[in-house]
């Protein structure tokens, strides 16, 4: 350390008292440590396409050097009077003092009667912004070290030292007191030039925008792993732990202590992405069945691309294209250089589904190479998810080697670090957050950055939500990641706007010249279809041989207006000598109204969001269990549910009632009728039938449906849903029928319904732009100032992700329990006092928007009930902050106006009372 003056070796980084001892941090030693750790992480952890991407402008080693300067310089803000003067955070007075003698020891003046009464407008992040500035560091690099914290600075610090001189050097105008300080300044940044191989300033490169989120989110990264000094708080697993004030830093090996800390804390091999052999079935060898034609021909396009940015699959419920995606993900991955995956999806439920199959492919890959390779789960129930709870531990596994290849929960890689994990599956709101304005969004870019990602479903998201994908697939095409996406009923035009958010994020506008694609491109029809960007050009796939292996069906469709008795009568009629029959309506009190009509000698189950977690969970799996593709079928069932059906499910029905909806979710609902063409069907069923509900007549639908869909895309669907349907033939054509705004003009009276849609479309898209990042600037000399600037408050809570980007009323999540004269149980009877708390707080589900119009008095209200347990849960990890409704003896409970009642058959049920 004899290469610091006195006046550097000083200073302190961290300072605290733990048990009456006094540890700290010197300075330097913290910018050396932060140096080595992200220098490590760009050559070891970084995957090669992001180390590519960071390189375009520049070299490899030119970023290098940019990389070890950022990491030394990044707290050179604390090198300042504000901060080095700063109160210990528990008021040790005894260690402050202590350390300021060390400073005035070394060559600083007294700090006497020192007051700095504007102290916090110079935080050390914004401080080493200013000071790196002031010595000729150009501002696209300097507003690195400013946002490392998690946010930008809203305009370049110009001004800083010139209006907060005491801030910086102690004192406004006393040019003795700021030599010392003065020069130390001097000597960090001349040493951080030095020692990443700078003569001058003049050799750092501008940045464009891109390239600086990425570099101010690996150095968050680094930052925060060179400041844990021990491996999950485990004190016998030490990183870069406080010493003792009484140690010399000059005993101190950096580079021992650094290499004791990269191995504690590198559980993780690295995926190394092999080439997928065409000359074996590669379906067979991942998932054992033999490709069907579809597959295998994607498979085989995606193979012969050399710059892959954005792939469109489009193809049949049913046809298998998850495992085109898992198959994808590693040919992609290889020939850009990626070593992850995120999949996304569109809810906690079909997120947990998807994790559970995603696990199985990522033991595969494991084994093939013998890796531990880590896994998370990124939605609000993973605590809860079977799958995701068994995985073992990266720590335990690598401490007893009991496995040569595992897929492993890396504990590191939790809170805002989770989506550094390398393979994440998760709900799509995690991707749609990249467009959001947001502390620490630095990092939930570079971890998407470094991994191929799947959109499931990528028809289900709305207008405001689009706006938001939009944005994330822009910045996705900036770092030129690989994008893979799935849907049966996609528009064209929402596919036409997602290859062109990629290629301007990719290009800029200059995209339209570059672009060299089939001059039909935007309107094709071509089902199955496969659209790839491979650089500059769009391929589209639209032949497929062999593809009639998936049988073609034809549904009957018919149009019913009954009321509710009428339509259950005719149901059972139906169902008299057997059948399973599927109503999926659009509104959960529809639901169980029906099913409260339907007689108790008749099989039912029902399915919708209104049910206690454990609830909901075993009825999908019973319901899996019974008309599910190997599944034990009754003679008959009657299943009534709401959209949770259409989505993911691989359940059968003989007979399918639904309420009108948006065409592409009416084909998604009847995907799961006659699903599997080889179950022997009762009589009466032999062709598929498709009753359609809740239509009063052409431009006049329920209440309860219009409230939740537009009456523009009802009346189109309305218009062009013919008698008979064929699957799935048909599919793209009555998609585009009923998304082509060419149509329009085919349906009759639609003009005063389409302006309402447009207004509200518009509506939702300038909500979305009030809180959205803007578009990625590619020019070099674009700086992330004023990135994150925004009136949108922070978002904490998983609700409160969802609202931000799905544009839904927050509601409120509570734990049920019944509160009886004998005492509190669970509602399956179960005394409270004889369950875990996680058991308890998995008793859960999110009251009725209806019931939480007024959220902070409904809260208020909630705390009152929670009170009794509240001294009990809250030191308990599980249950803290939890919020209880508490029922009575018959599953009953009033809530300000409304009475609510839950049963296990039929969910939570709410009435206003009177």
């Amino acid at each position: 350390m004899s290469e610091f003056s006195r006046l550097a070796q000083s200073l302190w980084a961290k300072k605290r008292s733990d048990n009456g001892q006094w540890l700290y941090l010197p300075l330097v030693v913290h910018l050396k440590d932060c140096e080595n750790t992200i220098s490590w992480l760009f050559n070891h952890w970084l995957s090669d396409g992001q180390r590519r991407q960071l390189s375009e402008a520049t070299s490899e080693e030119d970023m290098q050097k940019l990389v070890k300067f950022l990491g030394f310089t990044h707290d050179i803000g604390k090198g300042s009077a504000a901060f080095q003067t700063k109160p210990t955070y528990n008021g040790d007075e005894q260690l402050d003092q202590l350390l300021i003698e060390r400073l005035v020891q070394n060559g600083f003046k007294s700090f006497d009667g020192i007051r700095l009464n504007q102290r916090d407008q110079s935080p050390h992040a914004l401080a080493g912004e200013a000071i790196l500035e002031s010595f000729g560091v150009n501002e696209t690099v300097g507003a690195i070290i400013g946002a490392h914290h998690g946010k930008p600075a809203s305009k370049v610090p110009n001004d800083q030292i010139i209006y907060y001189t005491a801030n910086y050097y102690q004192s406004e105008k006393d040019t003795d007191i700021q030599a010392p300080w003065r020069q130390v300044q001097r000597e960090l940044v001349e040493y951080g030039l030095h020692t990443a191989g700078y003569r001058d300033v003049t050799e750092i490169p501008t940045l464009n925008q891109p390239e600086a989120v990425i570099l101010t989110g690996l150095l968050i990264m680094a930052d925060w792993l060179a400041s844990s000094e021990f491996m999950d708080g485990d004190r016998t697993k030490p990183l870069f732990p406080l010493i003792k004030t009484t140690q010399s830093m000059t005993t101190i090996d950096l580079q021992a202590r650094f290499q004791r800390a990269i191995t504690t804390w590198q559980l993780d091999d690295e995926w190394i992405p092999a080439q997928v052999d065409q000359m074996s079935d590669p379906y067979q060898v991942r998932f054992g069945f033999h490709a069907r034609p579809v597959q295998a021909a994607i498979t085989r396009a995606l193979d012969t691309t050399t710059d892959p940015g954005m792939a469109i699959i489009e193809a049949p419920m049913g046809i298998g294209k998850t495992e085109i995606a898992l198959i994808a993900v590693e040919q992609l991955a290889r020939i850009t250089g990626r070593d992850g995956l995120y999949m996304g999806l569109p809810t906690q439920a079909t997120t947990s589904a998807m994790f559970a199959r995603v696990n199985d492919w990522l033991n595969r890959v494991a084994a093939d190479q013998t890796v531990h390779l880590s896994i998370e789960e990124l939605q609000g129930k993973s605590p809860f998810d079977r799958v995701y709870t068994s995985l073992p531990k990266a720590s335990n596994i690598n401490a007893t080697e009991e496995a040569a290849a595992a897929v492993t929960v890396n504990e590191w890689f939790s809170g805002k670090k989770s989506i550094l994990t390398k393979f994440v599956v998760g709900t799509i709101d995690n991707l749609l957050l990249m467009g959001l304005k947001q502390k620490h969004l630095f990092l939930r870019h570079l971890g998407f950055s470094d991994k191929v990602v799947v959109i499931d479903e990528a028809h289900a998201y709305d207008e405001f939500m689009d706006a938001y994908l939009v944005r994330a697939v822009e910045w996705l095409g900036a770092y030129h990641v690989p994008v893979v996406i799935l849907s049966a009923t996609l528009p064209k035009i929402k596919r036409n706007r997602l290859l062109t958010a990629y290629l301007e994020g990719k290009y800029g506008k200059s995209y339209k010249k570059l672009l060299v694609a089939p001059p039909d491109w935007e309107d094709t029809q071509a089902y199955p279809l496969l659209s790839v960007l491979d650089g500059g050009k769009l391929k589209q796939l639209t032949h497929f041989e062999g593809q009639s292996d998936q049988i073609p069906v034809t549904l009957d469709v018919q149009r019913i207006n009954q009321d509710d008795q009428t339509l259950i009568t005719a149901l059972l009629q139906q169902l008299s000598e057997g059948g399973v029959a599927g109503v999926i309506v659009n509104t959960v009190k529809r639901a169980q109204a029906l099913a409260a009509l339907i007689p108790n000698d008749v099989p039912l189950m029902v399915l919708h969001s209104a049910f206690l977690a454990p609830d909901r969970a075993r009825q999908e799996a019973e319901l899996q269990t019974a008309i599910g593709k190997d599944g034990k079928r009754p003679a008959k069932l009657i299943v009534i549910g709401t959209q949770v059906l259409e989505q993911s499910l691989d359940i059968d029905f003989d007979i399918l009632y639904t309420d009108i909806a948006p065409m592409d979710l009416i084909l998604q609902r009847a995907g799961r009728l006659q699903r599997h063409q080889t179950i022997q069907r009762p009589r009466g069923f032999q062709r598929p039938q498709l009753k359609i509900m809740s239509i009063n007549g052409f431009g006049d639908y329920e209440n309860h449906t219009e409230d939740i869909y537009s009456k523009y895309l009802l009346m189109k669907t309305d218009y062009f849903l013919k008698s008979h349907i064929q699957l799935p033939d048909d599919i793209s054509k009555l998609v585009q029928q009923v998304y082509d705004t060419t149509t329009d003009a085919q349906v009759p009276d639609i003009a005063e319904a389409k302006a309402s849609f447009v207004n509200k479309v518009e509506q939702k898209q300038y909500k979305a732009s009030q809180y959205q990042v803007d578009k990625p600037a590619l020019q070099q000399g674009q700086s992330i100032i004023d990135w994150l600037k925004r009136r949108h408050t922070s978002v904490a809570t998983d609700q409160q992700v969802a609202a931000a980007v799905r544009d839904i009323q927050e509601t409120l999540e509570v734990i049920l329990l019944q509160h009886t004269d004998e005492g509190d149980f669970l509602l399956d009877g179960r005394s409270l006092d004889k369950v875990s708390s996680k058991e308890i707080a998995q008793q859960t589900l999110r009251l009725p928007a209806a019931v939480t119009e007024n959220v902070n008095k409904t809260v208020q209200q909630l705390e009152k009930m929670t009170w009794p347990y509240h001294a009990q849960w809250q030191d308990d990890v599980w249950l803290r902050g939890a919020l209880v409704l508490p029922l009575d003896q018959d599953l009953n409970a009033r809530l300000d106006k409304w009475h609510l009642s839950y049963s296990a058959q039929a969910g939570l049920s709410y009435s206003e009372e009177e």
